[in-house]
């Protein structure tokens, strides 16, 4: 089920990125030979005016195919040769390529929109946490050699409830809610430490008790309280209003695009200095593993975490390295320059060799999802 979700989001992620070049192109009047949903050898189509409309058997992604974007279309033919791509102006061009990219952003829109409509699982401010009845607690943070890190708890893993193998000081055993006062202070009450069972929803989303016992000398400031070692926040499940939630929906996709874009900077500088940490960084592996768990989660988790995919994809997308959109749209910005086409043979080399050091990056970052496996 997971790599049938995961070959759902890509297809969608990459026809939808296909689709903004293919109307653009259309709009600017050039002539668009194929739209097609996957990848040949063809299993079925039709012709509408002069496009075709195919589906393919190979079901990981799409592509249009545009007359005149290939050189050698310039070469071989001069039919319509004012409607080929390279033969319209720069600024044509440059919107068509730019389309996908904008198509894959207003994506992330809709779908982030449509999340905060359905209900996101997100932080509470303090005043709210006792009028939401289905506030939980979410571990944000586990310090390194706590008793929490030590029984396996983990970042993003929410505490559903509590209870003492004993009976406490205060009377009190149980605890549910998602008050993290109400729970420090009943887990840090007693005077002689008590193991405690926590009942937790993973980030894989399955269900699992923990057995962890409070240790003094956790805490620099209190060495003699005890304490388990995690930072906690209140969370629930919160619901936008449907006029409202476009415009949160486009604030939080600049966020969203902006901390991504920052990170990208971040890691390709790390690479122009040979200090990336490639184990942060998931290739169709990781993404396909993640969309599983995201499915779990529910609707809501999987279209966020579709929405993320989206907004990397276009961000990457404008990178200015060669067989990308960015890459070709440097190529376009020169030619406008020189006032003349870049030669054929350098197009197509410099294309290959950026093609080929993307997927030697794939591979590498393929290589460490599968350690990850292992390990």
């Amino acid at each position: 089920m997971t790599i049938v979700l995961f070959i759902v989001v890509l297809v969608a992620l990459i026809v939808v990125h296909e689709f903004g070049h293919f109307i653009v192109a259309k709009l600017s009047g050039m002539r668009v030979d194929e739209f097609g949903i996957g990848y040949p050898p063809r299993a079925w189509g039709f012709k509408k005016g002069e496009t075709e409309y195919t589906l393919n058997w190979l079901p990981f992604g799409g592509f249009v195919r545009i007359y005149g974007e290939d050189e050698q279309d310039r070469v071989e033919g001069t039919k319509d040769l004012a409607r080929a791509f390279g033969s319209r102006p720069r600024l044509q061009q440059a919107l068509v390529l730019l389309a996908g990219i904008v198509m894959n952003l207003a994506f992330a829109w809709v779908l982030l929109s449509a999340t905060l409509f359905m209900g996101t699982l997100r932080a509470l401010p303090a005043e709210k946490v006792a009028t939401t009845p289905d506030a939980h607690l979410a571990i944000t943070n586990v310090l390194p050699g706590s008793p929490a890190e030590k029984a396996g708890l983990k970042a993003g893993d929410i505490i559903l409830g509590a209870r003492a193998t004993v009976t406490t000081p205060s009377g009190a055993s149980d605890f549910t809610g998602g008050d993290p006062d109400a729970f420090t202070a009943l887990i840090t009450a007693p005077v002689t430490e008590t193991s405690w069972t926590l009942s937790l929803e993973r980030a894989n989303g399955k269900n699992e008790d923990v057995s962890v016992t409070p240790e003094r000398g956790i805490i620099k400031s209190d060495p003699g309280r005890p304490a388990l070692g995690v930072s906690l926040a209140s969370v629930a499940v919160l619901r936008t209003v449907w006029y409202k939630a476009p415009v949160e929906g486009a604030a939080l996709t600049w966020e969203v695009t902006k901390e991504t874009a920052l990170g990208l900077i971040h890691f390709f500088g790390s690479i122009a200095t040979f200090t990336a940490d490639l184990t942060q960084v998931s290739g169709p592996i990781g993404i396909a593993g993640a969309v599983g768990n995201a499915s779990s989660h529910g609707l809501s988790a999987l279209l966020s975490l579709t929405a993320v995919i989206s907004i990397n994809l276009a961000l990457i997308n404008v990178l200015p390295i060669p067989a990308l959109d960015g890459g070709r749209l440097l190529f376009v910005f020169i030619e406008a320059i020189i006032r003349r086409p870049i030669p054929a043979s350098v197009s197509r080399t410099v294309n290959t060799v950026g093609f080929g050091l993307l997927i030697l990056l794939m591979v590498v970052v393929s290589a460490h999802d599968i350690f990850k496996f292992f390990v």
